[in-house]
């Protein structure tokens, strides 16, 4: 029974990648990239590495990842596909394979983006449908990229006969989110449900996602690049990853940094998570109360000596039953529709005020 289930899924499979594989591509260069911080040489790169060569070695290797991009495109295709390349070859052991090294579509329909297809990696080098059997009616496309991984090569199939065009980016503004894995998508279970790709289908805005896992931790060199990016607003979601005495030490300037080169720019900070871990390891309850302790400090620190236009959101994120986590440290889908919950409200009240967005 075993051999012939095997045989049966190989069978459908090797049926979808010769499918695929008729298709007619095009590279997804020829269309619009969005969600970069800045135009920077390297395409699939959210920022420039080289520029800001003093930033430390594991961030840099993080901001390959190409978390928080995506290609947008409009077609009258009834079938998309596509076939990409990343680097790693393997999903990290509290990430879905899609959202970690796969990809993510979104068509809209009644102007509202809604879920359309994934493409589920196969290693390093995947032929995929995204969605089969639509209508000829040209549509509008968001295809976000890999969570966690780097994009060598992208081509998106379309039928042949059918066309395939750049769209011009769909949402306004920049939005300059700096943080940690949680930010950059740990551990949704495919890109478009990361908390910046929600809110940038929902109210039309830019989001910039710097989620850097492990590593959003303040460090002055990527303070100085966080600064440089010619942003509408800043979100500080960095607290899950310094300890607190460098939440004490790094915090000033940061902001600071980012009020220098923006005098006008909401600067909002939200705290950690509360790490679902800490139910009973009493060491990880301690280091999260700290963390937050010392942010809620320092964002007092900062508006005492007249740093204006500067917010702190509060709130229980992942609610109060403890089943809001992957792994007790990262949001489940749950466990992000509930941050969204707390930080949504407050956070668009203030980017309302910004004029343009």
């Amino acid at each position: 029974m075993r051999l012939v289930c095997s045989f049966f899924f190989f069978l459908i499979y090797s049926c979808t990648t010769a499918f695929a594989q008729q298709q007619s591509y095009v590279d997804a260069k020829e269309l619009t990239l969005i969600g970069k911080a800045q135009p920077i040489p390297s395409f699939y790169h959210r920022v420039d590495t080289a520029r800001y060569s003093g930033m430390p070695l594991a961030v840099k290797k993080l901001f390959t990842n190409a978390a928080g991009l995506a290609i947008v495109f409009k077609t009258n295709s009834p079938v998309i596909s596509a076939k990409w390349q990343t680097t790693d070859t393997a999903a990290p052991s509290n990430m879905t394979a899609i959202a970690s090294m796969g990809l993510d579509l979104y068509i809209k329909r009644d102007g509202k983006w809604v879920f359309a297809g994934v493409g589920r990696p196969k290693g390093n080098n995947t032929v995929a449908n995204l969605v089969s059997n639509m209508d000829g009616t040209e549509k509008e496309c968001l295809l976000y990229l890999p969570l966690y991984d780097e994009v060598l090569n992208l081509q998106i199939g379309v039928a042949p006969g059918s066309h395939i065009e750049p769209l011009q980016n769909p949402f306004k503004g920049k939005i300059v989110i700096y943080g940690s894995s949680i930010l950059q998508g740990a551990s949704a279970s495919r890109p478009g449900m990361a908390y910046p790709a929600r809110l940038s289908r929902k109210y039309g805005l830019n989001f910039i996602n710097l989620g850097v896992s492990g590593n959003g931790k303040m460090e002055k060199e990527v303070a100085d690049m966080v600064a440089d990016i010619d942003g509408d607003a800043f979100v500080l979601d960095c607290a899950p990853n310094p300890s607190p005495e460098q939440i004490t030490e790094r915090t000033a300037y940061l902001v600071k940094t980012i009020r220098q080169k923006h005098p006008q720019a909401p600067i909002v900070m939200i705290p950690s998570v509360v790490r679902e871990g800490g139910n009973f390891d009493l060491k990880i309850k301690e280091r999260v109360a700290n963390q937050n302790k010392n942010f809620k400090t320092e964002y007092e620190k900062l508006k005492a000596q007249g740093i204006k236009d500067l917010y702190f959101i509060e709130g229980n994120l992942l609610g109060t039953d403890h089943e809001a986590s992957v792994d007790g440290i990262h949001p489940n889908d749950l466990g992000f529709d509930r941050m969204l919950q707390v930080i949504e409200p407050p956070l668009m009240k203030i980017l309302s005020k910004v004029k343009g967005l």
